[in-house]
């Protein structure tokens, strides 16, 4: 009795004294060469009924594709191909859960996402909408989300953004580019099979793995860090060293970058990102720039924040010869600019993270416009 006296009190003791975030993981996850075959197994008991479908949100890059053949479809089970050239749309959203909703007379028994991050934050946000009234930009921002999303699962097909186990699902709004930020939208279930990323370009590996480093870079050199993000970080990061700058084998590559992708997003849980990130954002909201390279067209002129980072980032655009895009703002008028800027200094987390609490005493919009100035 005295024990459990002990440990209540202990209990009571900690509650009130902490505030710490209660973060969600994905509770299971499956990795391994081969490991989409058990898709089919992983799925049957979560299936409601044979009128509850599942819902396929693919990469349109696999239409046709021998992949699409080895998804297992039951019932009426539908696959929803959707393209990926254009980063997520809180508007594109808004009609996938409207599509569905029509379509079946029951809610799906889940949500299943097989592409890279587009696809993958897509369907974290329909997965939510489904079961949360109103539209997806209501949602854009931080704990907003009031009621569980419908399950869902993640199966990335490129590694590097970390979407398949974080707790956000960064969407395009009429008004901004923000996350749906909340301990909803982390997958139920994930599965990590390294043979789904044979089919990458060599361009969109780098920049999608970029995204990656840069994470694991704005990370460990954040006011946020601590030794939960440290640990994650520090791993992904060494992670992508052997990538991008050694010599290992196309199979030891891919599974690698698999597992710092995924330590990656994992490092920004308790922690955040930063400059780059931020900048990203605004090319992405103003110019249609997909992330991954986004983040290098930035993270490039960031030497002054990142010195370490950024030189190691020229040894692997050296390494893997990628010649990034030149003059990208170079016809750009002065209201681009203020819509770049402002896009920017709205992720107020990030620059906090990056440069401490008196961020905005030390990154002015003049300096902010002078970096996008030079991309």
């Amino acid at each position: 009795m005295k024990t459990e006296h002990n440990l209540k009190k202990k209990e009571i003791t900690s509650n009130q004294n902490t505030s710490y975030r209660n973060f969600p993981m994905v509770p299971r996850v499956v990795f391994g060469q081969g490991s989409f075959n058990q898709l089919g197994d992983v799925l049957l008991p979560k299936r409601h009924n044979s009128e509850a479908p599942f819902i396929f949100l693919i990469d349109d890059f696999f239409e046709g594709k021998e992949l699409v053949g080895r998804i297992p479809l039951l019932f009426n089970d539908e696959v929803i191909f959707i393209s990926a050239e254009e980063e997520p749309k809180t508007e594109q959203v808004d009609a996938l859960v409207t599509r569905i909703r029509e379509t079946f007379e029951e809610p799906p028994s889940g949500i299943i996402g097989i592409g890279g991050g587009t696809l993958l934050d897509l369907a974290k946000a329909v997965a939510i909408l489904l079961n949360n009234k109103g539209k997806a930009q209501d949602y854009q921002g931080w704990d907003l989300v009031s009621k569980p999303s419908l399950y869902h699962v993640g199966i990335p097909t490129i590694s590097g953004t970390g979407a398949e186990v974080s707790r956000t699902t960064v969407l395009l709004g009429p008004e901004k580019k923000l996350g749906i930020n909340s301990d909803f939208t982390t997958y139920d279930q994930v599965i990590l099979d390294p043979d789904l990323t044979n089919t990458v370009p060599k361009e969109q590996w780098f920049y999608t793995g970029m995204d990656c480093f840069i994470h694991c870079i704005e990370s460990l050199n954040g006011t946020y860090l601590n030794a939960f993000s440290q640990s994650y970080g520090e791993k992904a990061l060494e992670l992508c060293k052997e990538v991008f700058l050694e010599d290992i084998s196309v199979t030891e590559s891919r599974d690698k970058l698999m597992m710092a992708s995924w330590h990656g997003g994992m490092s920004i849980a308790y922690s955040q990102v930063g400059i780059a990130h931020a900048m990203s954002y605004g090319l992405s909201y103003l110019l249609g720039i997909k992330h991954g390279i986004g983040n290098c067209l930035v993270f490039q002129h960031l030497e002054e924040f990142y010195p370490e980072g950024v030189q190691l980032f020229y040894r692997m655009i050296e390494k893997h010869k990628i010649h990034l895009p030149q003059g990208v703002c170079a016809n750009l008028t002065q209201n681009d600019f203020d819509i770049l800027v402002s896009v920017a200094l709205g992720m107020e987390a990030l620059w906090e993270n990056a440069l401490g609490k008196d961020w905005k005493d030390i990154m002015t919009a003049e300096r902010l416009q002078e970096i996008y100035q030079k991309i």
